[in-house]
This record gives C-alpha cells, sequence and structure tokens, in this order.
C-alpha cells in the first residue's frame, strides 16, 4: 500500500520523467480512467514498440482502444496478450466479446435479443460462469418454439464459427491461427455451460514467481476443462531435418545466422565456399576459430524426443567411421608428390576434396593417408606411401597446412573415388630379410654407403646445404643394425629424398624389396652425381686459369 507522498512521487515521476516503461504505462493507465484515451494511447504505444513482449503494455492498450471503439484492433491486442501469456483469463474473456460483437454484429437486426442476451451473458454470470456460446447462438435458444431443428441448428453455429475463424486468420497464418482456436469458444450441445476461471485470476502479470505451472493447471478442475481445447505437444523427426543431407541432425551446430545443419555437412559445404548454404551470409570468422560447437538444446531435443531416430543416425555415422579407419581398404590417397618413410612432407591443402580427406583422416582418429604420384594411364602410380598426419594448421580461408612423416610403402593393387579423392586397396612392402653371410655383405655395404653419403653431402656448398636442411631436416644417424626397420634405415630414405633425381628413378627406388639392391642403386647414384659436380668443378677451374 503507498503512502500519500510515496503516491505523489510515484505520480510526478510518471508525468516529468516518462522514460521508463513501467513509468508510461501508470501514466497511461491515468489517462485511462480520467478517459483521455488519446494521450494514454499515445504512452501505451510506445511502451509496445519498446517493449513488445511486455503483456500489460499490450492489454492496457486494448482497453485504451476500445474505450476509443476501434473493436478490431482490440481483438488484436487481446490476441497479442494471449500468445504472450495463454492464462491470462481476463484477457481470454474479453477476446471472446470482441470476437462476437465484431464478427456478429451485422446479425442484430434480424436477431432482437442478441444485444439484451450479450449484456446478461456478462452480467448474470457473475460467479465466474457464463454461456460459451455467441450471443447469435443465445438469441436462437431464447426462441425455443424455433421450427429449426437441434443438430442443424448446431451445424449452423459451428459454420458460423469457422468462417469469423477464417476471417480474421486470412487462411495464412497457422501460429495465429492456433492462438485464437485457444480462445475461441467451441460449439458443444446447447445444453452444456462452460466454466470459466473465477475473476479473481484477472492479473495478467507474465514470469510471476507465485504462477501455478501449465501442469498443475491442467490438474484442477477448471484446468481439465482448458486441456481438452490445447492441442497435444509432438515432434516430428521432420522438425530436426538437416536441409544439407536431408536426415536427423547428428551433432547440430548453429551458425551465427541462425541456421542449424549437421556437423560434418557444414564442414564439406565450407570446404568449398566460407558462406552459409542458406543464406549466404559469410562465415569467414567461424572458419578462422574453427569453433563448431554442438548445439546443446537441439542436441538434447533429440535424444529426449526422438531416442530412437536418433540410435539409428548414430549406428549409420559410426558404420561409415569404421569403413574410413580401414588403412587397407579405400585407404585415402593424396596425388601430388613423392613421399619417403620417415621423411618429413609438408603439405599445403586447399582444394575442397582433399580439405574433406584430410579432415577425416583426423575425425576417425587413424591420422593417415597415402601419398601417391599421377600416372597417365594408371591414374596414380603403382607404389606410395603412407604418411601420419603430426599437425594441421587451418587458416580464415579455409585452407591448411599438414605437417605429415613418411611411415611405410605400399603398392596399390586397385583404386577408385570417393567424394572427388582417389582411394586405393593396397598391401603393404616390407625388405627381404637375409641371414648369414648374406648378411655380413650387406652390413659391410650399409657402412660403406653411408660414408659415401655423408662424403657427398659435405661437398655441397653452404646455400645448398642450408636449402636442403630447411625442408628436410638433419641426415638421420646411421643405424647399427640395417634390418632393424622393417622399411630400411632411415638415412637411405633421407638421402633419396635429397638427391636430384627424377621421379621416375625415386619411385623406382621406392618399390624395391630388397635391402641391398636399394643400396647398391644409391651408391650408383652417387657416383654419377659426384662425377658430374667433379667434371663441373674442374671445367670451372679451368675457365678460371684461361681468364
Amino acid at each position: 500500500m503507498l503512502t500519500r507522498g510515496a503516491f505523489t512521487a510515484e505520480l510526478t515521476a510518471a508525468f516529468i520523467a516518462p522514460d521508463d516503461s513501467s513509468l508510461l504505462l501508470l501514466r497511461a493507465e491515468l489517462y485511462l480512467n480520467t478517459k483521455n484515451y488519446e494521450q494514454a494511447l499515445q504512452d501505451a504505444d510506445t511502451v509496445c514498440q519498446r517493449e513488445p513482449l511486455l503483456t500489460k503494455g499490450h492489454h492496457v492498450k486494448a482497453q485504451i482502444l476500445s474505450g476509443l471503439g476501434r473493436s478490431k484492433e482490440v481483438l488484436k491486442e487481446f490476441i497479442y496478450c494471449l500468445a504472450l501469456n495463454p492464462e491470462c483469463n481476463s484477457a481470454r474473456k474479453e477476446t471472446q466479446k470482441v470476437i462476437c460483437e465484431v464478427f456478429f454484429s451485422a446479425s442484430e437486426s434480424e436477431h432482437p435479443n442478441l444485444t439484451a442476451s450479450t449484456q446478461s451473458g456478462a452480467e448474470a454470470h457473475g460467479d465466474g460462469q457464463m454461456n460459451p456460446q455467441c450471443p447469435m447462438e443465445e438469441g436462437r435458444n431464447a426462441n425455443a418454439d424455433s421450427s429449426e431443428n437441434p443438430s442443424e441448428k448446431s451445424d449452423a453455429d459451428r459454420k458460423a464459427g469457422s468462417s469469423v475463424l477464417y476471417f480474421i486468420l486470412g487462411l495464412h497464418r497457422e501460429e495465429d491461427k492456433k492462438a485464437l482456436e485457444s480462445v475461441f469458444p467451441a460449439a458443444p450441445s446447447s445444453t452444456l455451460k462452460r466454466q470459466l476461471p473465477s475473476d479473481t485470476e484477472d492479473e495478467c502479470e507474465r514470469n510471476t514467481p507465485e504462477k501455478v505451472p501449465k501442469k498443475d493447471v491442467d490438474s484442477s478442475p477448471q484446468g481439465n476443462v482448458n486441456s481438452l481445447e490445447e492441442p497435444e505437444f509432438t515432434i516430428d523427426v521432420a522438425d530436426f531435418e538437416c536441409a544439407l543431407c536431408m536426415r536427423l541432425l547428428f551433432e547440430p551446430v548453429t551458425t551465427p545466422c541462425g541456421h542449424t545443419f549437421c556437423l560434418k555437412c557444414l564442414e564439406r559445404c565450407l570446404d568449398h565456399a566460407p558462406h552459409c548454404p542458406l543464406c549466404k551470409d559469410k562465415l569467414s570468422e567461424l572458419l578462422a576459430t574453427r569453433n563448431f560447437n554442438v548445439t546443446v538444446l537441439a542436441e538434447e531435443l533429440i535424444l529426449r524426443y526422438l531416442p530412437d531416430e536418433l540410435s539409428d543416425r548414430k549406428r549409420i555415422h559410426d558404420e561409415e567411421m569404421l569403413e574410413l579407419s580401414n588403412l587397407t581398404r579405400d585407404v585415402p590417397i593424396f596425388v601430388c608428390a613423392m613421399a619417403f618413410p620417415t621423411v618429413s612432407c609438408p603439405l599445403h591443402v586447399f582444394e575442397p576434396r582433399y580439405r574433406l580427406m584430410i579432415r577425416r583422416c583426423m575425425e576417425t582418429g587413424t591420422k593417415r593417408f597415402g601419398m601417391c604420384l599421377s600416372a597417365e594411364n594408371a591414374g596414380i602410380s603403382e607404389y606410395g606411401c603412407m604418411l601420419e598426419i603430426k599437425d594441421v594448421r587451418t587458416f580464415p580461408d579455409g585452407s591448411s597446412v599438414v605437417e605429415a612423416v613418411g611411415i611405410s610403402r605400399f603398392r596399390v593393387l586397385n583404386h577408385r573415388h570417393r567424394d572427388g579423392y582417389n582411394t586405393a586397396d593396397i598391401e603393404y612392402l616390407e625388405d627381404e630379410k637375409v641371414e648369414g653371410p648374406e648378411y655380413e655383405e650387406l652390413t659391410a655395404l650399409h657402412e660403406s654407403v653411408y660414408q659415401q653419403a655423408v662424403s657427398w653431402f659435405a661437398s655441397l656448398q653452404d646455400h645448398m646445404k642450408k636449402q636442403i636442411l630447411s625442408h628436410f631436416g638433419s641426415m638421420p644417424e646411421r643405424e647399427p643394425e640395417p634390418q632393424s626397420n622393417s622399411s630400411g634405415p632411415a638415412w637411405s630414405w633421407w638421402i633419396l629424398a635429397v638427391l636430384p633425381l627424377e621421379r621416375k628413378a625415386q619411385l623406382a627406388v621406392l618399390g624395391m624389396a630388397s635391402l641391398k639392391e636399394r643400396l647398391l642403386a644409391i651408391r650408383r647414384i652417387l657416383v654419377i652425381i659426384t662425377r658430374k659436380m667433379n667434371s663441373r668443378q674442374e671445367m670451372a677451374n679451368n675457365a678460371q686459369r684461361d681468364n
């Protein structure tokens, strides 16, 4: 209860500093009480524009419009109230009255009892009950001696109610139709009366702490009546379909522009262009941060209401991941450069198909893919090297730098395509093991060729050494046991990677299954290269002496 001084202070604030919505509403109500409708409407309009979700603002505006006699606008404001707060009983009753006044007033000339019955329907039921039928229906019931059949009257009432409903909605807005159907009285038999809530619950306050939850309201006697008018809440699978794959959302991700897709579907679209697949808004910032957080609300709704469908969707996803994680069948193949076991192989990935391939390698957990050369007739080379991803750095344009290192050699059995990139069925290659005198001969050859490789690298000019070291790293140390690695000594692959050889020659050495043959090939190559280097150096010295 406000004291006289507090009321005077609040009233003064409402007229002097009407910036607050509550003060504007207070001033609008004061104007309404003094029947200054125009001033009251200005303040109510300002409140509704500032806070369109404030139920009380629309309720006060409806009362003001009622005083101005603008019935259709009154109906609109009361429907707003009900959409914002379905438990607002006074708005529910006022909406029923306005509907009948607006859409059945044309029939008053044919039924003189309409006006009287309307007034009696509003006054005679002060105990919270009223006739659920419209004034036209009450006028018909008043003429008990009418010759119309009761069933014909009921059908006519239903048709009248239906025509009014579709006239209001304009046959377009489905959400408005549902809101209006919840407040428009049904057409029961003439002997039934609908129980309305007590007038003590006429407060249209939203988010009131003492408000009873919807389930508790429905459990009361009055709630049982209202629950018959409200449709049952259901969720269909189509409500949670991805717009890209047309399947149930799996790991749903919402873009900054408000569209939700499966994580994998969105990433595949962003491989081709940094735009939202639906509205084409730029998503460069999302690509730069890679902040693809799963939308928790959508995921929990699917888990709660569509558990069986989600289980099927997860099974399909797991099967796809299992198929992608196989390292002998349908192995992803990057057709680009020559790669060798134990040797670093940095890659700049910018094509959409290879972005997808690298991402799948990371998602499956294998972090491996094959590297082959292109071949004119076969499509890809017969031999290749399996690479393991060590690190991936992604840029805002979606491209990335992949740090990979060679693991093992393989031979391609057959190959095909998957989502734009090559895949192949492969078998891994290992060096043949030797023992006895052959092993001693292999050990001596291994030591000799290693020393020859070290001498050749030491003879290079400083700028050439610097380039090699920056790209391939330092030369690995000689292993004590030449057959300790199934792919052969690491230094032999390093020297093959840095030697100035044609790709065909490198590929031929890569496919050799004998370490002895590979060491002999490296010796011959080093001898030839050393002779050419010596020859060029001698020619340069002779030319310098002649000058």
